[in-house]
């Protein structure tokens, strides 16, 4: 099934291009600090990831793009990036905010602290202005 995506870049040029479930993508933001720096077990933050994941499909769940990738489920695509630490991942979430990218901060609770980003599924390439800086998520 085929479905098309009308895009603005930075000149205002309205791009369109076909959108199918092989270009839908999910990308999550994780902060590598938590292993590395906080001594975070890596289950503890696969955990987190998790969440955001389910949140931003539930929060955008009647989104088109959100239906597209949960359609197939077999072929679902995540990327999974790394950012250092939770100012870094809070300052791309603003711009995010900002621009009106669609996305969920997943907060520890009760500590109230930021530790993922999981955007809602998308054209893979639709972000890259976010994400194209981060290197894949390594334990």
């Amino acid at each position: 099934h085929l479905r098309h995506l009308r895009s603005i870049d930075a000149n205002h040029t309205v791009k369109t291009i076909a959108l199918t479930m092989s270009n839908v993508v999910q990308y999550v933001l994780v902060r590598g600090d938590l292993t590395r720096v906080l001594k975070w077990p890596t289950g503890a933050v696969i955990a987190q990831a998790c969440h955001a994941c389910v949140a931003a499909v539930h929060t955008y769940y009647s989104d088109p793009d959100t239906q597209a990738y949960l359609k197939d489920l077999g072929n679902m695509h995540k990327v999974v990036l790394e950012v250092p630490d939770e100012s870094t991942l809070l300052s791309v979430a603003e711009a995010m905010t900002s621009d009106g990218v669609h996305h969920v901060v997943w907060k520890e609770q009760p500590e109230d602290v930021a530790t993922c980003l999981a955007l809602k599924p998308c054209a893979k390439g639709a972000v890259s202005k976010y994400v194209r800086k981060f290197k894949l998520y390594s334990a």
